[in-house]
């Protein structure tokens, strides 16, 4: 007879960089990842409102805002899930930016993200493909975990529970 080991609950951080229909489909994700028993931290990077990453600019600050709150949080996290629309056939600048000044954070620019396992998914006007494979290859070179299934979700094609439960299970280590 063998004994199913019980599955550890994740500390999963969702990370929105649109505060439209990505927000409201990574809030359908986390219904079921609390329903199968993980915890949930939504960052809206839209809410850091950080200046634009320029090397004479991170000369000039000497701590930004919320740069170290916004790295905890990622930090305290056992894997992420990334939301973001397609902009202009990739991800948003406020994604782009956030990652810019977290990978200059410290002496090394890979340590967040480093064997960190990443979901990736979006709601986007368009197929969303571009997006998912823009942040695909970022969050890869960085050195995480990408998941290799996605959720990709528009007006013609809703969000299937199916893929959810799947990603969810796969971002945790859950069967």
């Amino acid at each position: 007879m063998s004994r199913r080991i019980p599955i550890t609950m994740a500390e999963l951080v969702f990370i929105l960089a649109s505060d439209g229909k990505n927000a409201v489909l990574a809030s359908q994700v986390e219904n079921q990842a609390v329903e199968m028993g993980h915890s949930v931290t939504t960052v809206h990077l839209n809410a850091y409102d950080f200046p634009m990453y320029t090397v004479a600019l991170e000369r000039e600050i000497d701590e930004l805002e919320g740069l170290e709150s916004l790295s905890k949080t990622l930090s305290q996290g056992d894997a992420w899930m990334v939301f973001a629309p397609e902009y202009n056939g990739s991800y948003p600048p406020v994604l782009n930016n956030a990652i810019a000044w977290l990978s200059r954070n410290g002496d090394d620019f890979r340590k967040l993200f480093r064997d960190r396992n990443v979901a990736l998914a979006t709601h986007s006007g368009g197929g969303g493909h571009h997006v998912i494979t823009a942040m695909r290859l970022q969050f890869s070179f960085l050195g995480s975990n990408v998941i290799g299934r996605s959720l990709t979700v528009n007006s013609k094609k809703a969000a299937n529970m199916d893929t959810i439960k799947a990603m969810l299970n796969s971002l945790t280590g859950g069967q």
